[in-house]
């Protein structure tokens, strides 16, 4: 395996490998990393706190600024392209498909000891978006000790509705999941989001719609079945040890139809059901809800994710203990 320079340009770098996940499915996984320094070829030695990204469901890692701001801060910064997404996708593979999110588990494994330079590294921040921020809850929850921190951007950590709507999907779901697993569901198809970061539409942000297709992958009833999974677990309390931020828009408008207040609010989640829903995640949990953000805060125009750096900064002054002196206090946003 080797580092190859990435299709974000030469501050990025990419490593494709391969992770035998509980079923003995080995899965493809690509692990990106900011190019700190020239690469000499050998093995890096962590000598700074690290960051994992873990992109949204249908998504890939792209947000450049993103990097910078934790470089900024102090941290080696990694994203990984999980199995079935973005520069992991094969031709013919079912796009954005996972059966069990548990089987997300062996390839963030995998990547944290390719973070650590041979072996895992020590505790480490944990940072994901929409599905991914589910994904990286439960891995903090199932991995005590391997976390340090948790930063979720807009998690997807309920249905929306509530709770009896997730139980009602969740009998309809089971018995098609569990005999036709990759069955498509015919359901709306809705591009409101995408219209609003995508610079091919109305947005500012350079997207590869062959890794975020605009109106995202099929919905699969394994792939579904597995988020409602996901959700109930959360629900119960996963009772996580280490502090976590959830950065949260301050207004949802998710209808069928497009609306104006979809370039201010999240277009994608309930953001009042996961407010209330990631109370249930740990012991020390700080909710920020930030006026006119997105779905993805840090896609958000540019007065509006400023505020979400900020935020982000100020709560990396308070829980940053034992990194670096004066670099975890960092509070200026990216260019």
């Amino acid at each position: 395996m080797a580092w190859e320079e990435d299709i974000l340009g030469a501050e990025f770098q990419s490593l494709a490998f391969e992770a035998k996940g509980p079923d003995g499915v080995q899965r493809t996984a690509t692990l990106v990393r900011f190019r700190l320094e020239p690469d000499s070829g050998a093995p890096r030695r962590r000598q700074r706190p690290a960051v994992l990204f873990l992109h949204g469901w249908s998504d890939y890692f792209f947000n450049v600024d993103l990097a910078r701001f934790w470089n900024s801060a102090g941290y080696d910064f990694y994203a990984l392209d999980m199995h079935n997404h973005g520069r992991s996708l094969h031709p013919g593979s079912p796009g954005g498909f996972v059966s069990r999110l548990a089987d997300y588990d062996a390839e963030i494994a995998a990547a944290l000891v390719i973070i650590g330079g041979g072996d895992p590294p020590g505790p480490i921040t944990l940072m994901g978006h929409s599905t991914g921020g589910l994904v990286a809850a439960l891995w903090a929850a199932d991995n005590p000790g391997s976390v340090s921190r948790l930063v979720l951007n807009s998690p997807w950590l309920e249905m929306h509705g509530s709770s009896l709507v997730r139980r009602a999907a969740s009998g309809l779901m089971a018995p098609m999941a569990r005999l036709r697993p990759t069955a498509v569901l015919r359901l709306p198809e809705r591009g409101y989001y995408w219209r609003t970061i995508s610079s091919a539409a109305e947005g500012e942000w350079t997207i590869d719609d062959r890794y975020r297709p605009p109106m995202a992958f099929p919905v699969r009833a394994g792939w579904l079945s597995a988020v409602l999974a996901g959700h109930a677990r959360v629900a119960r309390g996963l009772n996580i040890q280490v502090p976590i931020l959830v950065l949260l828009s301050a207004g949802s408008a998710t209808g069928l139809l497009w609306s104006e207040a979809m370039r201010r609010t999240d277009a994608v989640l309930d953001v009042d059901i996961i407010g209330a829903r990631a109370l249930a995640l740990g012991r020390s949990v700080t909710v920020e809800r930030i006026e006119g953000a997105l779905h993805d805060v840090f896609l958000s125009p540019a007065g509006v994710r400023a505020d979400a750096y900020a935020r982000l900064a100020r709560w990396l002054r308070a829980y940053g203990a034992g990194e670096p002196p004066g670099r975890a206090a960092a509070s200026t946003a990216p260019p």
